[in-house]
């Protein structure tokens, strides 16, 4: 997929709208997932919603991802994290396995549906919206990855945490409670070049997946 050629202003916009959509919803679905599961955290702190000020954190929601897009790598970043108590949703551990991939896996759907927009309706053609399509599909591709990586507090390591051994276990706890994400910001800081590489070689693959998939029809 190669993308339409658009001027720097215009390119950025489309960063920003495309992360607000993704990010707004992948946060979202976080709560709306523990609260079918049984927990009303997210929901009596008001984060049951798709107002994405409740969810935007300016620097790793906006300035990083934009940062990051707009120097042609791929626009990894988050957003405040909607908090939830893994003890009161159903199936503990597994149950908080979901609530973790509620978020990336609709960054994942959003970008199926980006791509198969514009496979369909702009593929090859120059325009404004295919050009917003392919953004799309590259920040959704992007936060899905980065946020799949189990590094905590990133949504990866949750699904990896319900199981992995209870040793294990244990240190991801120390590792999330006493580090938090400080981890992430030196991942990004000292292996900023070879998380770049990996995403782009994953993404590459899940596009090539969704090509094949729409060559079909």
């Amino acid at each position: 997929m190669n993308f339409v050629t658009v001027s720097g202003i215009t390119y950025a916009v489309m960063i920003f709208i495309a992360i607000l959509i993704s990010m707004t919803l992948h946060e979202a679905m976080h709560g709306y997932m523990s609260y079918w599961l049984g927990d009303r955290t997210a929901k009596d702190l008001g984060r049951l919603t798709l107002n994405p000020l409740k969810h935007i954190d300016p620097f790793m929601t906006i300035i990083l991802p934009i940062s990051l897009a707009m120097f042609g790598l791929p626009p990894f970043g988050g957003a405040k994290p909607v908090p939830f108590n893994p003890r009161n949703v159903k199936w503990h551990e597994y149950g908080a396995a979901l609530v973790a991939l509620a978020g990336p896996l609709t960054n994942l759907v959003l970008a199926f549906i980006s791509y198969g927009l514009y496979f369909v309706f702009f593929f090859n053609q120059a325009s404004l919206i295919g050009s917003f399509l392919q953004v799309s599909v590259w920040v959704n591709l992007s936060f899905f990855v980065f946020n799949m990586i189990p590094i905590p507090p990133l949504d990866g390591s949750r699904v990896f945490y319900a199981f992995a051994p209870e040793s294990i276990q244990k240190a991801m706890d120390y590792m999330e409670t006493v580090v938090g994400v400080f981890l992430v910001y030196v991942a990004i800081l000292f292996f900023g070049s070879y998380l770049a590489t990996f995403m782009n070689g994953a993404m590459l693959n899940i596009l090539r997946l969704f090509h094949a998939f729409f060559s079909l029809f």
